[in-house]
């Protein structure tokens, strides 16, 4: 547990707060790590994390309304929403491997046997926009369907798609395939395909209002967490750490693990927004392509 020292002062000071989201997910261990060990407050910064299920449709929402200062949220999905107008810009990446997308169905729906047998068919999304929503298209893009005759079921999270799959409402579903794993050797979902996201998949984005005032502080946040990162990977006892906190079987988090390769980094390369933007471009996303100047923003 982590104890609370808000409106503790150090030197005098009263500790910045930063709020901070993400998905409950093992991407975000080094977080909760940082924050348990007290780093932050060391640097009179106070992280208040919130778990964000709904993941990054819920989170680019949160920082528009202002209920959040900074997201750790899905590439694609960050810059499909800055570049219709999003108070938030990109600062750095946070995992500069891709993500592993699994393509579900429910256990029971005998006649989708793959991805090619989903044609047609409803796609269970968190929410328009979301990383769910969006690789749904990218996957029909793959397998040569037509994107703008996709069917959609909003279910919110990972939870409402277990519901809604079981109940056949809804007949595909894309989700980190790690995090559902133990839903498809529970016999509930069945994972009939994988597809990756072709860039790094998370990044930090934070709201317009706060990098203006508290941007030196963010950067040293990032440091932190960055400094937990690569102690986390070098740790024998990470794995773990992973699958006792995150209720996933170890063999799954060994094989997740020597995949991922955790950045959090203030460096936001061009190049990788000029694809992601081109991609959204030609899935229909977005009409034009927005300048990575206009995503981004230097610590």
């Amino acid at each position: 547990k982590t104890r609370d020292t808000r409106g503790s002062i150090r030197g005098g000071l009263m500790p910045v707060k930063l709020r901070v989201c993400g998905v409950p997910e093992h991407f975000n261990a080094p977080w909760h790590i940082a924050r348990s060990r007290g780093l932050f407050e060391k640097e009179n910064i106070e992280v208040e994390w919130t778990d964000y299920p709904g993941g990054t449709g819920a989170m680019t929402k949160a920082l528009n309304d202002g209920s959040t200062d900074v997201a750790i949220l899905l590439t694609e999905g960050i810059v499909k929403d800055i570049a219709t107008g999003g108070a938030s810009r990109i600062v750095g990446v946070y995992v500069q491997s891709s993500l592993c997308w699994g393509i579900h169905t429910g256990a029971q729906q005998e006649d989708i046997t793959s991805a090619a047998s989903l044609k047609g068919k409803v796609w269970a999304v968190s929410r328009m926009t979301s990383g769910s929503h969006l690789m749904a298209v990218v996957l029909a893009k793959r397998e040569g369907w037509d994107t703008s005759s996709l069917e959609y079921k909003i279910v919110g999270n990972l939870k409402g798609a277990e519901e809604a799959l079981t109940a056949g409402e809804a007949n595909g579903f894309l989700w980190e395939k790690f995090t559902t794993k133990p839903l498809v050797d529970a016999g509930v979902l069945k994972r009939v395909g994988e597809i990756p996201t072709p860039w790094p998949c998370f990044v930090i984005a934070v709201r317009n209002e706060v990098l203006e005032k508290n941007g030196a502080e963010v950067k040293k946040m990032m440091e932190i967490v960055a400094a937990t990162c690569k102690e986390f990977k070098a740790d024998p006892n990470a794995t773990s750490y992973i699958a006792e906190n995150y209720k996933l079987e170890l063999p799954d988090v060994k094989e997740w693990f020597a995949t991922v390769e955790w950045a959090c980094t203030p460096e936001v390369p061009s190049e990788m927004l000029t694809q992601v933007a081109g991609t959204l471009v030609e899935l229909g996303i977005l009409e034009t392509a927005p300048a990575p100047e206009d995503l981004k923003k230097s610590l």
